[in-house]
């Protein structure tokens, strides 16, 4: 069997397809793209098939990888932590926008925001809060890997964290809403992670009510959320009193982050 042949055979993603059998093959994906005729070890075919029929059953490809890239950073994933989306490099982006001097990151998962904050303001003091253990033990090896210098806290958002102030204060919180359909697809990924009440915005609601407390004056708070809830999310920012509540959009143009300053 050849690169396109098994690629074809797949009957999945050709980008997935081409990123699994480069795994098993030991090649890069530029490499098997330019020799699709190459034929594959016999060796091969089986690990690669093995790897397909995972993707099949609904595996993450990050997951069956063990690995999956952020804003740079490759970083080790499993299923106690949620893949991170390309999507969330939005909430970096205007997170590094506003050059903080400190930040805390408000259930980090694999660390993914903490640690692409961290690697772009050095000098900046990095809190991240998790309240899985497991997860938090993943974000660690993360940070040990690239050296970075990211203070983690174990426990349930502002907990571990009372009585001290940021200039920012980040999440991509759950907010999938109980009994939502596109929740089969993720069955693979952390339930907790994910669903966050009947709206889906039970979390985003104890983020918005508590963060006056920990945030400087003129301080931010930037919350990543779904479709379609940008207006009750502003809603619930102006109801805490936080001002110039703003909404971005992310590369599709969908309303992905909303945030709002503590007035000085």
């Amino acid at each position: 069997m050849t690169v396109q042949e098994a690629i074809a055979a797949s009957k999945i993603d050709p980008r997935e397809a081409r990123l699994l059998l480069a795994e098993v093959c030991g090649f890069s994906q530029a490499s098997l793209a330019a020799s699709p005729e190459r034929d594959i070890p016999f060796e091969v075919e089986n690990a690669f098939l093995e790897l397909i029929e995972k993707r099949k059953a609904g595996i993450p490809v990050a997951y069956i990888l063990g690995r999956k890239e952020f804003y740079g950073l490759e970083l080790s994933v499993n299923p106690s932590v949620l893949v991170p989306r390309p999507e969330t490099e939005l909430l970096v982006d205007l997170a590094l926008g506003q050059k903080p001097a400190s930040v805390l990151d408000l259930g980090t998962g694999s660390g993914a925001i903490a640690l692409a904050l961290k690697s772009n303001l050095p000098g900046a003091k990095v809190v991240a809060v998790e309240a899985d253990l497991a997860a938090l033990l993943t974000a660690k090896r993360n940070a040990a890997k690239f050296n970075l210098d990211v203070d983690f806290r174990h426990g349930r958002w502002f907990e571990p964290v009372a009585g001290e102030r940021f200039d920012l204060v980040v999440a991509n919180p759950p907010y999938v809403a109980e009994g939502d359909p596109h929740l089969a697809d993720l069955r693979y990924e952390p339930r907790g992670a994910l669903v966050s009440g009947a709206d889906g915005l039970d979390a985003i609601r104890e983020i918005v009510s508590s963060v006056g407390g920990f945030l400087h004056p003129g301080g931010w708070l930037l919350l990543e959320h779904g479709l379609g809830q940008e207006g009750r999310v502003r809603a619930l920012l102006a109801a805490c009193g936080l001002g110039n509540v703003t909404t971005w959009p992310d590369l599709a143009g969908i309303a992905r982050v909303t945030g709002a300053k503590l007035e000085s």
